[in-house]
């Protein structure tokens, strides 16, 4: 009987054939935690006793929910990881080198490995081809000091993909309308496993939203087969030597498949205060906004910096709307200086943020006011994930979100293309 990608990759790592449902001990490739949940991580794996990590150069701490701290108990936080990195070799990922699992894509996870994390949206390097999940602090702790841990062997969910993005429609726009129809908690415990001709037409950022939200859905992980564009990527980022073909068994064995046409898609909004309570733009009334966010592990690469420039060039935000945009890394932020993206957001009226989560958070750097609609490309909309649970927000693709920002409201951006 063939395997799905999720099957092949921890057979490979647990030394033996699994199958869905079993339970193995998997090896683990890297292992990561943030600033919110790395101190309880440290905490954790000194009372285990060890005296070294088991792989320190892929063990990585990144400051990137509270950067800059905004706090001395936050600052603190960062004390006791930046000391844990020096003692014991670990890798740290500073203020300003960006978020997490952006970090991950560009340096550190390739195809075929295993990542775990301390952090859910771990499961974005899944675009990658490499079963990337998260987990809590504790079992992050074992991982550390003995490089394996347990896993349950998901079952997937094919996710089949045909036909091509239209007007205004992104790879945005499809993960919240898969979140919506299969629900906030519809693929709970399952690999979601992505194919089909819409999906080879995709570039690597699209894979990234995709995988990046397969979370919410409730799903262990976001699987993309490796191609030519994984292994051009890789290439840009200095690791064409780690490119390896991982793709599923035609004759794979799937406990659901979906199927979606792309062609039939628009522009879809998430609105509050779960993801899964999506709209499409035709659905929606005119919904007035304070603040839109562009920026964050799901939205905040070249890619997305390129579409929302495009939409906002020549043009002024709206004087009533606070427009913030973070890019995701050093890396993305010093690309979009280069080819005059800061200039065209600054010029337009926005604020550019240090390159991290603090907004989507709710830490700092964009928390809302009671009563505040932020319209966010960020992946979650939960009540008071920006920092204030009187506030509402929307999700939406970059393209709507730059648009929205011109017009006032949540508005349809396949007006202007």
């Amino acid at each position: 009987m063939g395997q799905t990608i999720a099957e092949k990759i921890l057979s490979a790592h647990a030394g033996k054939e699994v199958k869905p449902g079993e339970l193995v001990i998997s090896n683990i490739d890297v292992v990561m935690v943030q600033d919110g949940t790395g101190p309880l991580a440290v905490s954790e794996f000194k009372k285990l006793g060890k005296t070294k990590l088991n792989n320190p150069q892929r063990t990585i701490l990144f400051i990137d929910h509270a950067a800059p701290s905004p706090r001395k108990e936050l600052s603190n936080s960062h004390k006791v990881l930046r000391d844990f990195a020096k003692d014991y070799g670990a890798i740290l990922s500073e203020v300003g080198e960006g978020v997490c699992h952006q970090r991950l894509i560009e340096s550190y996870v390739n195809p075929g490995e295993t990542l775990l994390g301390a952090d859910s949206h771990t499961c974005t390097s899944g675009a990658l081809g490499a079963f990337a999940t998260g987990a809590g602090s504790t079992d992050i702790a074992v991982v550390m000091g003995l490089g394996r841990t347990w896993l349950k062997v998901p079952s997937t969910f094919k996710i089949v993909v045909e036909g091509s993005f239209p007007k205004g429609v992104y790879a945005k726009d499809l993960i919240l309308h898969l979140i919506g129809l299969i629900g906030a908690d519809g693929a709970t415990y399952k690999a979601l496993e992505f194919t089909g001709s819409g999906v080879k037409n995709m570039t690597m950022a699209d894979r990234f939203t995709i995988s990046n939200m397969a979370v919410e859905a409730g799903a262990k992980v976001g699987l993309f087969e490796t191609d030519e564009k994984t292994y051009e990527y890789l290439k840009e980022q200095g690791r064409a030597d780690k490119y390896k073909e991982i793709k599923a068994d035609e004759d794979a064995v799937y406990e659901k498949v979906i199927n979606i046409n792309l062609n039939d898609l628009k522009p879809t909004i998430s609105c509050p205060h779960t993801v899964d309570n999506t709209k499409t733009i035709d659905e929606m009334e005119k919904v007035k906004v304070d603040q839109v966010y562009i920026g964050t592990c799901t939205n905040g690469r070249i890619e997305d910096l390129r579409i929302a420039a495009k939409i906002l060039k020549g043009q002024k935000v709206n004087k009533d709307v606070r427009l913030l945009v973070a890019p995701a890394s050093r890396k993305v932020f010093m690309q979009a200086l280069e080819e005059g993206l800061i200039s065209t957001f600054v010029e337009a009226g926005a604020a550019i943020v240090t390159s991290g989560c603090g907004a989507c958070v709710g830490v700092h750097a964009g928390i809302l006011g009671d009563g505040e609609v932020c319209l966010a490309t960020q992946n979650r909309n939960f009540r008071g994930r920006m920092g204030n649970t009187e506030g509402f927000i929307y999700l939406s693709s970059p393209a709507t979100a730059a648009y929205s920002a011109i017009k006032g409201y949540i508005a349809d951006v396949r007006e202007v293309l």
